[in-house]
Protein backbone atom coordinates (compact mmCIF):
# COMPACT_ATOMS: atom_id res chain seq x y z
CA UNK A 1 0.00 0.00 0.00
CA UNK A 2 1.07 3.65 -0.75
CA UNK A 3 2.99 6.04 2.10
CA UNK A 4 2.22 9.93 2.31
CA UNK A 5 5.01 10.65 -0.35
CA UNK A 6 2.81 8.44 -3.11
CA UNK A 7 -0.58 10.18 -2.04
CA UNK A 8 1.24 13.46 -2.77
CA UNK A 9 2.81 12.70 -5.47
CA UNK A 10 -0.41 11.34 -7.50
CA UNK A 11 -3.21 13.07 -5.39
CA UNK A 12 -5.30 11.88 -3.33
CA UNK A 13 -6.67 8.64 -2.75
CA UNK A 14 -4.72 7.50 -6.45
CA UNK A 15 -2.39 4.76 -3.95
CA UNK A 16 -5.63 3.04 -2.92
CA UNK A 17 -7.16 3.57 -6.46
CA UNK A 18 -4.16 1.37 -8.15
CA UNK A 19 -4.41 -1.22 -5.79
CA UNK A 20 -7.76 -2.09 -6.54
CA UNK A 21 -7.53 -2.89 -9.66
CA UNK A 22 -7.15 -6.63 -10.64
CA UNK A 23 -7.78 -9.27 -13.56
CA UNK A 24 -9.52 -12.52 -13.44
CA UNK A 25 -12.89 -14.31 -12.76
CA UNK A 26 -16.08 -11.93 -10.96
CA UNK A 27 -16.48 -12.19 -7.45
CA UNK A 28 -19.95 -11.68 -5.10
CA UNK A 29 -17.99 -9.68 -3.02
CA UNK A 30 -18.25 -6.28 -5.13
CA UNK A 31 -16.61 -3.06 -4.58
CA UNK A 32 -18.84 -0.48 -6.33
CA UNK A 33 -21.25 -2.35 -7.95
CA UNK A 34 -21.80 -0.59 -11.39
CA UNK A 35 -23.45 -0.60 -14.16
CA UNK A 36 -21.46 -0.76 -17.85
CA UNK A 37 -22.35 -0.81 -21.53
CA UNK A 38 -20.68 -0.19 -24.38
CA UNK A 39 -21.77 1.88 -27.53
CA UNK A 40 -21.93 0.89 -31.01
CA UNK A 41 -19.20 2.75 -31.68
CA UNK A 42 -16.47 0.30 -29.35
CA UNK A 43 -16.35 3.01 -26.59
CA UNK A 44 -17.11 1.28 -23.02
CA UNK A 45 -19.43 3.11 -20.14
CA UNK A 46 -19.04 2.30 -16.16
CA UNK A 47 -21.73 3.90 -14.40
CA UNK A 48 -21.34 4.36 -10.17
CA UNK A 49 -24.32 5.56 -8.65
CA UNK A 50 -24.06 7.55 -5.39
CA UNK A 51 -26.84 9.47 -4.18
CA UNK A 52 -25.09 11.32 -1.31
CA UNK A 53 -25.53 14.64 -3.26
CA UNK A 54 -26.81 15.76 -6.41
CA UNK A 55 -23.26 15.77 -8.37
CA UNK A 56 -21.73 13.72 -10.19
CA UNK A 57 -17.67 13.19 -11.17
CA UNK A 58 -17.44 12.78 -15.30
CA UNK A 59 -14.37 11.15 -16.65
CA UNK A 60 -13.18 10.36 -19.85
CA UNK A 61 -9.76 7.72 -20.00
CA UNK A 62 -8.33 7.02 -23.01
CA UNK A 63 -6.05 4.07 -23.20
CA UNK A 64 -2.62 5.41 -24.37
CA UNK A 65 0.10 6.96 -22.18
CA UNK A 66 3.34 8.39 -21.60
CA UNK A 67 5.05 4.47 -22.55
CA UNK A 68 3.18 5.34 -26.15
CA UNK A 69 5.14 8.18 -27.31
CA UNK A 70 6.85 7.82 -30.20
CA UNK A 71 10.71 8.03 -30.13
CA UNK A 72 12.78 10.38 -29.39
CA UNK A 73 9.31 12.38 -28.28
CA UNK A 74 9.66 11.22 -24.54
CA UNK A 75 6.33 13.48 -22.61
CA UNK A 76 4.30 14.27 -25.76
CA UNK A 77 1.04 12.07 -24.56
CA UNK A 78 1.40 14.81 -21.72
CA UNK A 79 2.23 17.67 -23.82
CA UNK A 80 -1.07 16.92 -25.65
CA UNK A 81 -3.12 16.46 -22.52
CA UNK A 82 -2.14 20.11 -22.05
CA UNK A 83 -3.15 21.31 -25.63
CA UNK A 84 -7.15 19.43 -25.11
CA UNK A 85 -7.65 23.00 -22.90
CA UNK A 86 -6.81 25.03 -25.79
CA UNK A 87 -9.92 25.62 -28.69
CA UNK A 88 -11.54 23.05 -30.83
CA UNK A 89 -13.95 23.85 -33.99
CA UNK A 90 -16.91 24.91 -31.30
CA UNK A 91 -14.58 26.39 -28.41
CA UNK A 92 -12.20 29.11 -28.07
CA UNK A 93 -8.89 28.35 -26.52
CA UNK A 94 -9.75 28.21 -22.61
CA UNK A 95 -13.27 28.33 -23.05
CA UNK A 96 -13.88 24.70 -21.75
CA UNK A 97 -12.18 25.53 -18.63
CA UNK A 98 -13.99 28.86 -18.33
CA UNK A 99 -17.41 27.37 -18.83
CA UNK A 100 -16.69 24.78 -16.12
CA UNK A 101 -16.04 27.23 -13.33
CA UNK A 102 -19.05 29.56 -14.26
CA UNK A 103 -21.03 26.69 -13.55
CA UNK A 104 -19.80 25.67 -10.51
CA UNK A 105 -17.89 22.61 -11.43
CA UNK A 106 -13.98 21.88 -11.52
CA UNK A 107 -12.24 19.90 -13.86
CA UNK A 108 -8.97 18.55 -14.65
CA UNK A 109 -6.37 16.03 -16.34
CA UNK A 110 -3.50 13.74 -15.59
CA UNK A 111 -1.17 11.66 -17.95
CA UNK A 112 0.71 8.14 -16.38
CA UNK A 113 2.78 5.53 -18.37
CA UNK A 114 -0.14 3.74 -19.65
CA UNK A 115 -3.30 6.08 -19.92
CA UNK A 116 -4.46 9.73 -20.03
CA UNK A 117 -7.48 10.98 -18.07
CA UNK A 118 -9.82 13.87 -18.47
CA UNK A 119 -12.48 14.73 -15.62
CA UNK A 120 -15.22 17.33 -14.04
CA UNK A 121 -17.21 17.23 -11.14
CA UNK A 122 -20.52 19.16 -11.44
CA UNK A 123 -23.78 19.36 -10.15
CA UNK A 124 -25.87 16.45 -11.69
CA UNK A 125 -27.88 19.23 -13.85
CA UNK A 126 -24.80 20.70 -15.73
CA UNK A 127 -23.69 16.77 -16.31
CA UNK A 128 -24.78 17.90 -20.09
CA UNK A 129 -23.14 20.43 -20.85
CA UNK A 130 -19.58 18.82 -20.01
CA UNK A 131 -20.19 15.82 -21.57
CA UNK A 132 -21.02 17.79 -24.87
CA UNK A 133 -17.59 19.57 -24.58
CA UNK A 134 -15.48 16.77 -24.30
CA UNK A 135 -17.08 14.66 -26.65
CA UNK A 136 -16.48 18.10 -28.87
CA UNK A 137 -12.62 17.92 -27.67
CA UNK A 138 -12.41 14.06 -28.67
CA UNK A 139 -12.77 14.92 -32.51
CA UNK A 140 -12.57 18.58 -33.31
CA UNK A 141 -9.13 19.93 -31.32
CA UNK A 142 -7.62 22.72 -33.08
CA UNK A 143 -4.31 24.31 -32.53
CA UNK A 144 -2.73 27.56 -33.06
CA UNK A 145 0.91 27.24 -34.13
CA UNK A 146 1.77 30.10 -31.65
CA UNK A 147 -0.28 28.48 -28.80
CA UNK A 148 1.27 25.37 -29.52
CA UNK A 149 4.76 26.93 -28.78
CA UNK A 150 3.75 29.05 -25.75
CA UNK A 151 2.63 25.45 -24.33
CA UNK A 152 5.64 24.11 -25.17
CA UNK A 153 7.16 26.49 -22.99
CA UNK A 154 4.76 25.82 -20.18
CA UNK A 155 5.61 22.14 -19.61
CA UNK A 156 9.79 23.09 -19.86
CA UNK A 157 9.19 25.11 -17.03
CA UNK A 158 6.76 22.68 -15.78
CA UNK A 159 9.70 20.07 -15.85
CA UNK A 160 12.54 22.96 -14.58
CA UNK A 161 9.73 23.18 -11.18
CA UNK A 162 8.76 19.23 -10.54
CA UNK A 163 11.97 17.54 -11.93
CA UNK A 164 15.53 19.90 -12.57
CA UNK A 165 15.19 21.89 -9.28
CA UNK A 166 14.10 18.77 -7.11
CA UNK A 167 17.02 16.12 -6.59
CA UNK A 168 14.60 13.39 -5.56
CA UNK A 169 12.74 13.67 -8.36
CA UNK A 170 15.77 13.31 -10.60
CA UNK A 171 17.20 10.31 -8.84
CA UNK A 172 13.52 8.96 -9.80
CA UNK A 173 14.68 8.99 -13.30
CA UNK A 174 17.66 7.85 -12.69
CA UNK A 175 16.36 5.18 -11.01
CA UNK A 176 13.48 4.83 -13.82
CA UNK A 177 16.07 5.00 -16.65
CA UNK A 178 18.38 2.28 -14.80
CA UNK A 179 15.58 -0.53 -14.03
CA UNK A 180 14.45 -0.66 -17.62
CA UNK A 181 17.25 -0.30 -20.20
CA UNK A 182 14.83 -0.57 -23.49
CA UNK A 183 10.99 -0.72 -22.33
CA UNK A 184 9.42 2.99 -22.64
CA UNK A 185 8.96 3.13 -18.74
CA UNK A 186 12.04 4.45 -18.59
CA UNK A 187 10.95 7.24 -19.82
CA UNK A 188 10.23 10.08 -17.60
CA UNK A 189 6.36 10.87 -17.83
CA UNK A 190 6.96 14.40 -18.81
CA UNK A 191 9.68 14.06 -21.42
CA UNK A 192 13.90 14.13 -21.51
CA UNK A 193 13.86 18.29 -22.00
CA UNK A 194 16.06 18.23 -25.01
CA UNK A 195 13.22 16.36 -26.43
CA UNK A 196 10.62 18.07 -25.28
CA UNK A 197 12.35 21.45 -26.81
CA UNK A 198 11.90 19.28 -30.05
CA UNK A 199 7.69 19.43 -29.68
CA UNK A 200 5.89 20.87 -33.17
CA UNK A 201 2.26 21.54 -33.62
CA UNK A 202 2.29 18.33 -36.26
CA UNK A 203 3.61 15.91 -33.45
CA UNK A 204 1.13 16.45 -31.09
CA UNK A 205 -1.65 16.25 -33.76
CA UNK A 206 -0.87 13.05 -34.95
CA UNK A 207 -0.32 11.44 -31.71
CA UNK A 208 -3.93 13.19 -31.36
CA UNK A 209 -5.39 11.68 -34.52
CA UNK A 210 -3.86 8.37 -33.85
CA UNK A 211 -4.90 7.64 -30.52
CA UNK A 212 -7.70 9.61 -29.50
CA UNK A 213 -10.86 8.04 -30.59
CA UNK A 214 -14.04 6.65 -29.05
CA UNK A 215 -13.40 2.88 -29.50
CA UNK A 216 -9.80 3.79 -27.64
CA UNK A 217 -11.82 5.65 -24.64
CA UNK A 218 -13.76 4.74 -21.33
CA UNK A 219 -16.53 6.69 -20.10
CA UNK A 220 -16.75 6.94 -16.42
CA UNK A 221 -19.68 8.89 -14.56
CA UNK A 222 -20.17 8.37 -10.88
CA UNK A 223 -22.50 10.19 -8.67
CA UNK A 224 -25.83 10.91 -8.98
CA UNK A 225 -27.12 8.67 -11.91
CA UNK A 226 -27.88 5.64 -13.35
CA UNK A 227 -27.28 3.62 -16.57
CA UNK A 228 -30.87 4.54 -17.49
CA UNK A 229 -29.82 8.37 -17.03
CA UNK A 230 -26.79 8.02 -18.85
CA UNK A 231 -26.95 6.01 -21.52
CA UNK A 232 -29.21 8.61 -23.83
CA UNK A 233 -26.56 10.97 -22.88
CA UNK A 234 -23.74 8.74 -23.85
CA UNK A 235 -25.15 8.14 -27.29
CA UNK A 236 -25.76 11.91 -27.66
CA UNK A 237 -22.65 13.12 -27.38
CA UNK A 238 -20.06 10.31 -27.48
CA UNK A 239 -21.92 7.75 -29.68
CA UNK A 240 -22.81 9.61 -32.91
CA UNK A 241 -18.22 9.88 -32.75
CA UNK A 242 -17.81 7.49 -35.63
CA UNK A 243 -15.37 4.86 -34.46
CA UNK A 244 -11.45 4.70 -35.85
CA UNK A 245 -8.87 2.25 -36.43
CA UNK A 246 -6.17 2.61 -33.58
CA UNK A 247 -3.04 0.71 -33.62
CA UNK A 248 -1.79 -1.98 -31.34
CA UNK A 249 0.98 -0.57 -28.55
CA UNK A 250 3.92 -1.37 -29.60
CA UNK A 251 6.36 -2.10 -26.25
CA UNK A 252 9.67 -2.50 -26.80
CA UNK A 253 11.00 -5.73 -24.41
CA UNK A 254 12.82 -5.81 -21.50
CA UNK A 255 15.99 -7.45 -21.69
CA UNK A 256 16.59 -9.94 -18.73
CA UNK A 257 18.82 -8.08 -15.42
CA UNK A 258 21.55 -10.21 -14.46
CA UNK A 259 23.36 -7.85 -12.14
CA UNK A 260 22.45 -5.31 -9.39
CA UNK A 261 22.47 -1.55 -10.36
CA UNK A 262 22.92 1.38 -8.11
CA UNK A 263 22.69 5.22 -8.79
CA UNK A 264 24.06 7.88 -5.92
CA UNK A 265 22.58 12.04 -6.71
CA UNK A 266 24.13 14.10 -4.61
CA UNK A 267 22.85 17.53 -4.06
CA UNK A 268 23.34 20.81 -1.91
CA UNK A 269 19.23 20.93 -1.80
CA UNK A 270 18.98 17.76 -0.02
CA UNK A 271 18.62 17.96 3.84
CA UNK A 272 17.37 14.53 4.24
CA UNK A 273 18.86 11.77 2.74
CA UNK A 274 17.29 9.00 1.15
CA UNK A 275 17.85 5.40 0.02
CA UNK A 276 15.56 3.49 -2.12
CA UNK A 277 15.89 -0.16 -3.64
CA UNK A 278 13.71 -0.97 -6.62
CA UNK A 279 13.08 -4.52 -7.75
CA UNK A 280 12.06 -5.63 -11.66
CA UNK A 281 8.60 -7.07 -10.63
CA UNK A 282 5.57 -9.37 -12.40
CA UNK A 283 2.37 -6.97 -12.87
CA UNK A 284 -0.99 -8.04 -13.25
CA UNK A 285 -0.93 -7.98 -16.77
CA UNK A 286 2.84 -9.14 -17.40
CA UNK A 287 5.71 -12.09 -16.00
CA UNK A 288 4.68 -14.26 -13.56
CA UNK A 289 1.37 -12.54 -12.96
CA UNK A 290 0.59 -15.49 -10.11
CA UNK A 291 2.52 -13.01 -7.38
CA UNK A 292 0.62 -9.90 -8.39
CA UNK A 293 -1.89 -10.33 -5.54
CA UNK A 294 0.81 -11.66 -3.05
CA UNK A 295 2.76 -9.07 -3.76
CA UNK A 296 0.27 -6.39 -2.76
CA UNK A 297 0.06 -8.15 0.57
CA UNK A 298 3.57 -8.32 1.02
CA UNK A 299 3.78 -4.65 0.18
CA UNK A 300 1.34 -3.74 3.24
CA UNK A 301 3.22 -6.01 5.56
CA UNK A 302 6.71 -4.83 5.11
CA UNK A 303 5.75 -1.60 4.65
CA UNK A 304 2.29 -0.34 4.82
CA UNK A 305 1.50 0.99 8.11
CA UNK A 306 3.80 2.10 11.01
CA UNK A 307 3.30 -1.54 12.52
CA UNK A 308 4.83 -2.92 9.04
CA UNK A 309 7.86 -5.25 9.52
CA UNK A 310 10.42 -2.14 7.97
CA UNK A 311 8.87 0.76 10.21
CA UNK A 312 8.80 -1.37 13.03
CA UNK A 313 12.19 -2.01 12.76
CA UNK A 314 13.85 0.56 11.87
CA UNK A 315 12.07 3.68 12.82
CA UNK A 316 10.94 1.53 15.96
CA UNK A 317 13.46 -0.71 17.46
CA UNK A 318 16.45 -0.09 16.16
CA UNK A 319 15.95 3.95 15.66
CA UNK A 320 17.96 3.99 12.56
CA UNK A 321 15.42 5.45 10.33
CA UNK A 322 12.96 8.41 10.26
CA UNK A 323 11.16 6.78 7.37
CA UNK A 324 10.64 3.27 6.11
CA UNK A 325 8.28 1.67 3.71
CA UNK A 326 7.70 -0.65 0.97
CA UNK A 327 5.60 0.03 -2.25
CA UNK A 328 4.07 -2.05 -5.00
CA UNK A 329 1.73 -0.70 -7.99
CA UNK A 330 0.48 -3.95 -10.23
CA UNK A 331 -2.00 -2.52 -12.23
CA UNK A 332 1.43 -1.54 -15.26
CA UNK A 333 0.43 -2.61 -18.47
CA UNK A 334 3.80 -4.36 -18.33
CA UNK A 335 6.55 -5.33 -15.74
CA UNK A 336 6.25 -3.77 -12.70
CA UNK A 337 8.52 -2.55 -10.11
CA UNK A 338 8.79 -3.55 -5.99
CA UNK A 339 10.35 -1.17 -4.21
CA UNK A 340 11.98 -0.52 -0.10
CA UNK A 341 12.74 2.86 1.18
CA UNK A 342 13.73 3.98 3.75
CA UNK A 343 15.54 7.74 5.56
CA UNK A 344 18.06 7.71 7.98
CA UNK A 345 17.89 9.69 11.36
CA UNK A 346 20.84 12.37 12.10
CA UNK A 347 24.19 10.67 12.71
CA UNK A 348 22.76 7.43 10.88
CA UNK A 349 24.92 6.75 7.43
CA UNK A 350 23.22 5.62 3.71
CA UNK A 351 25.78 2.58 4.29
CA UNK A 352 24.12 1.62 7.99
CA UNK A 353 20.53 2.05 6.59
CA UNK A 354 21.41 -0.14 3.77
CA UNK A 355 22.74 -3.06 5.75
CA UNK A 356 19.50 -2.67 8.33
CA UNK A 357 17.17 -3.29 5.46
CA UNK A 358 19.15 -6.03 3.88
CA UNK A 359 18.88 -7.76 7.07
CA UNK A 360 15.67 -7.20 7.51
CA UNK A 361 14.68 -8.59 3.60
CA UNK A 362 16.91 -11.85 4.64
CA UNK A 363 15.04 -12.13 7.53
CA UNK A 364 12.24 -13.27 5.56
CA UNK A 365 14.32 -16.33 4.96
CA UNK A 366 14.43 -17.54 8.55
CA UNK A 367 11.32 -15.72 9.66
CA UNK A 368 8.76 -16.32 6.91
CA UNK A 369 5.91 -14.34 6.80
CA UNK A 370 3.41 -15.18 9.56
CA UNK A 371 -0.60 -16.71 8.56
CA UNK A 372 -1.26 -13.41 11.38
CA UNK A 373 0.47 -10.64 9.75
CA UNK A 374 -1.37 -12.03 6.51
CA UNK A 375 -4.62 -11.59 7.80
CA UNK A 376 -4.29 -8.47 9.42
CA UNK A 377 -2.52 -6.95 6.32
CA UNK A 378 -5.57 -8.46 4.05
CA UNK A 379 -8.65 -7.49 6.49
CA UNK A 380 -6.57 -4.13 6.58
CA UNK A 381 -6.75 -3.65 2.32
CA UNK A 382 -10.28 -4.67 2.35
CA UNK A 383 -11.70 -2.37 5.21
CA UNK A 384 -10.21 0.33 3.08
CA UNK A 385 -11.41 -0.52 -0.48
CA UNK A 386 -14.88 -1.12 1.73
CA UNK A 387 -14.46 3.19 2.87
CA UNK A 388 -13.59 3.53 -0.48
CA UNK A 389 -17.14 3.09 -1.65
CA UNK A 390 -17.90 6.35 -0.77
CA UNK A 391 -15.51 8.37 -3.11
CA UNK A 392 -15.97 9.14 -6.24
CA UNK A 393 -13.14 9.87 -7.10
CA UNK A 394 -11.87 6.30 -6.56
CA UNK A 395 -14.58 4.86 -7.96
CA UNK A 396 -13.70 6.21 -11.23
CA UNK A 397 -10.08 6.10 -10.82
CA UNK A 398 -10.36 2.69 -10.14
CA UNK A 399 -12.26 1.90 -13.34
CA UNK A 400 -10.23 3.51 -15.31
CA UNK A 401 -6.91 2.40 -14.33
CA UNK A 402 -8.27 -1.21 -14.49
CA UNK A 403 -10.11 -0.83 -18.18
CA UNK A 404 -6.70 1.23 -20.07
CA UNK A 405 -4.48 -2.00 -19.00
CA UNK A 406 -6.69 -4.62 -19.91
CA UNK A 407 -8.69 -5.49 -17.05
CA UNK A 408 -12.41 -5.27 -16.70
CA UNK A 409 -15.10 -4.02 -14.55
CA UNK A 410 -15.17 -7.20 -13.10
CA UNK A 411 -11.61 -7.55 -11.70
CA UNK A 412 -12.29 -4.35 -9.39
CA UNK A 413 -15.33 -5.97 -7.82
CA UNK A 414 -13.70 -8.91 -7.70
CA UNK A 415 -10.34 -7.37 -5.07
CA UNK A 416 -11.60 -7.75 -1.70
CA UNK A 417 -12.17 -11.90 -2.47
CA UNK A 418 -8.89 -12.07 -4.28
CA UNK A 419 -7.16 -10.28 -1.29
CA UNK A 420 -8.65 -12.45 0.88
CA UNK A 421 -7.62 -15.62 -1.06
CA UNK A 422 -4.31 -15.08 -0.76
CA UNK A 423 -2.31 -17.44 1.56
CA UNK A 424 0.96 -16.69 3.64
CA UNK A 425 2.85 -19.25 1.17
CA UNK A 426 2.15 -17.50 -1.89
CA UNK A 427 2.99 -14.13 -0.05
CA UNK A 428 6.52 -16.03 0.76
CA UNK A 429 6.78 -17.47 -2.31
CA UNK A 430 6.51 -13.76 -4.16
CA UNK A 431 8.89 -12.26 -1.44
CA UNK A 432 11.58 -15.12 -2.73
CA UNK A 433 10.33 -14.20 -6.43
CA UNK A 434 10.94 -10.56 -6.59
CA UNK A 435 13.91 -9.97 -3.87
CA UNK A 436 16.77 -10.90 -6.33
CA UNK A 437 19.27 -8.89 -6.32
CA UNK A 438 20.08 -9.38 -10.13
CA UNK A 439 16.95 -7.07 -10.66
CA UNK A 440 17.34 -4.64 -8.33
CA UNK A 441 18.58 -1.12 -8.28
CA UNK A 442 19.70 0.67 -5.39
CA UNK A 443 19.53 4.40 -5.64
CA UNK A 444 21.05 7.14 -2.83
CA UNK A 445 20.02 10.69 -2.07
CA UNK A 446 22.64 12.62 -0.28
CA UNK A 447 23.71 16.02 0.78
CA UNK A 448 26.67 17.65 -1.32
CA UNK A 449 28.66 20.67 -0.15
CA UNK A 450 27.64 24.01 -0.98
CA UNK A 451 28.75 27.45 -1.01
CA UNK A 452 25.98 29.16 -0.52
CA UNK A 453 23.10 28.91 2.09
CA UNK A 454 20.18 29.83 0.11
CA UNK A 455 18.94 27.08 -1.01
CA UNK A 456 15.59 25.08 -0.87
CA UNK A 457 15.67 22.06 1.20
CA UNK A 458 14.60 18.60 -0.56
CA UNK A 459 12.58 16.13 1.33
CA UNK A 460 12.80 12.52 1.75
CA UNK A 461 12.02 9.74 0.40
CA UNK A 462 11.96 11.29 -2.72
CA UNK A 463 8.19 10.25 -3.85
CA UNK A 464 9.28 10.62 -7.69
CA UNK A 465 11.44 7.87 -6.81
CA UNK A 466 8.87 5.28 -5.00
CA UNK A 467 7.54 3.98 -8.59
CA UNK A 468 4.01 6.39 -9.14
CA UNK A 469 5.39 8.52 -12.01
CA UNK A 470 1.71 10.15 -13.37
CA UNK A 471 1.53 13.62 -13.47
CA UNK A 472 -1.83 15.20 -11.77
CA UNK A 473 -2.27 18.50 -13.16
CA UNK A 474 -4.61 19.01 -10.19
CA UNK A 475 -1.44 20.36 -8.95
CA UNK A 476 -0.93 22.98 -11.53
CA UNK A 477 -3.26 25.83 -12.57
CA UNK A 478 -5.19 24.67 -15.90
CA UNK A 479 -4.36 27.80 -18.15
CA UNK A 480 -7.65 30.22 -18.40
Amino acid sequence: MAMTAISRACGAGVALVLTLTTVGASSEAAVFDPETFTLDNGMQVVVVTNRRAPVVSHHVWYKVGSADSPPGKSGLAHFLEHLMFKGTANLESGEFSRIVARNGGSENAFTGPDYTGYFQNIAKDRLETVMRMEADRMTNLRLAPGEVLTERDVVLEERSQRVDNDPGARLGEVVNATQYLNHPYRLPVIGWRHEMASYTREDALAFYRTWYAPNNAVLIVAGDIDAAELRPLAEKYYGVIPARPVPERQRLAEPPQEAPRAVELADPRVQQPSWIRSYLAPSLNAGATEHAYPLEVLAEILGGTSTSRLYRSLVIDQKLASSAGAYYRGTALDLATFRVYASPRPGVSLDELEAAVEAELTRLESEPITPQEVGRASSRMIAEAVYARDSLSTAVRSFGAALATGGTVEDVEAWPERIAAVTPAQVNAAAAYVFDADRSVTGRLSPAPVATAAIEPSGAPPAAALGDREINVEERKVDD
